[in-house]
């Protein structure tokens, strides 16, 4: 049943970062109840294909409506965790923040995810992971030398920076709990997570080895040995070759090991080494040169597309990726030796569990068709 077996999560639905902190925990074990919008659950409402809400329960509330915020007060009486995306002060003003869930649960993990954070001077203003990786000095270092910066899509905002330190977050209040016997609020933000991804950048440049210019250091493809290449095929390999031993293999491995190249760390001679690299990678397509080095420590690997990556022997071997309502999408993540949480269910049609989740707050059939005859429910 998962690791987290036992812990019921209330989600707010929102977009990106807290849906795949929740789709984390959901993976893990946890029960997710989803609230949708009112307006947005019906017999007619189709069950998305979005894997960041796969595994949840879904109910439909109306949180303008005073009714709907208390139906809301109730389901989190009876949690461990609450997670919300608004902006600061909307869940007060809407009549559940973190003193009025706390009132009737203190045990309730309140989790708050944001971009800009709860505080600071950016905190009511909109944005987007691009933003926020730009401001916390995320954003910069990734580009080629002398262009400008590129998005590296949204994964180190939404999803690294944000979905992921949102569920460490509730994970570390969880455990804490369990000795104070209290719960707290958790104020994940894109800027401070995205931020902290780049701490192994502030002691290599402390110590001399980063340099604030795009594309001219170790891991930012200003090493040739640590970079991508095309293929005769119009394909690319990637290459991670940085120790000793394992640049001694790429060499082997291109046919280049006789050749009289400058030294692998002698930054004067990268240019010629690249040079090399490039013509060496064009005599052979994509899956030659992943033949060439299968087996080997020479850190050369195809890059593959994500149509590719569940076909590729070693994923389909762990079972990397797993078919969720005949939508192939990542496979839960971490694996437990114990708490195996299994493949999750797909997702549920927008209000799909309202009158099942309802009922189990004490409704009566008569009560939930009357909520659903003011709206107040989905």
């Amino acid at each position: 049943m998962g690791p987290l077996d036992g812990i019921r999560v209330i989600e707010i639905a929102s977009l990106a970062p807290a849906p795949f902190g929740c789709m984390v925990l959901s993976d893990l074990g946890a029960e997710v109840v989803r609230v949708e919008r009112a307006e947005n659950c019906g017999p007619d409402a189709a069950a998305p294909v979005d894997p960041l809400v796969r595994g949840r329960k879904s109910v439909g509330i109306n949180l303008k409506d005073p009714d709907g915020v208390a139906l809301l007060l109730r389901l989190a009486a009876s949690a461990d965790v609450l997670v919300e995306g608004f902006r600061p002060g909307v869940a007060e003003r809407l009549g559940f923040g973190p003193q009025e869930c706390a009132a009737s649960n203190p045990r309730l993990v309140y989790a708050r995810m944001t971009g800009w954070g709860q505080d600071g001077p950016l905190a009511p203003t909109a944005g987007h992971d691009i933003d926020y990786i730009a401001v916390s000095g995320a954003l910069y270092p990734i580009g080629r030398f002398g262009e400008r910066p590129v998005p590296p899509l949204n994964l180190v905002g939404d999803f690294g920076g944000g979905g992921m330190l949102l569920a460490l977050g509730v994970l570390a209040a969880l455990l804490e709990r369990e000795r104070s016997g209290l719960g707290q609020v958790v104020d994940a933000a894109m800027v401070d997570g995205s931020a902290l991804l780049t701490a192994f950048l502030y002691g290599m440049r402390a110590t001399g080895m980063w340099k604030d210019v795009r594309g001219a250091n170790l891991l930012d493809g200003g090493a040739p040995f640590y970079d991508t290449y095309q293929t005769a095929d119009g394909g690319h390999v990637a290459v991670g070759a940085l120790e000793p031993k394992f640049y001694a293999e790429l060499l082997a491995g291109l046919g280049l090991a006789g050749e009289d190249l400058p030294a692998q760390h002698d930054r004067g001679g990268w240019p010629v080494l690249r040079a090399r690299f490039v013509e060496a990678f064009l005599g052979r397509t994509r899956d030659e040169w992943a033949e060439v080095f299968a087996g080997s420590d020479g850190c050369v690997a195809p890059v593959l597309s994500p149509g590719e990556a569940p076909g590729h022997p070693h994923n389909a071997s762990r079972g990397t990726f797993a078919d969720v309502g005949g939508v192939v999408q990542p496979a839960p993540a971490p694996r437990f030796g114990r708490s195996a949480a299994g493949v999750p269910s797909p997702p549920a049609r927008p209000g799909a569990d309202t009158d099942a989740v309802l009922s189990g707050l004490g409704c009566t059939a008569d009560e939930i068709t009357a909520l659903r005859a003011r709206g107040t429910v989905g």
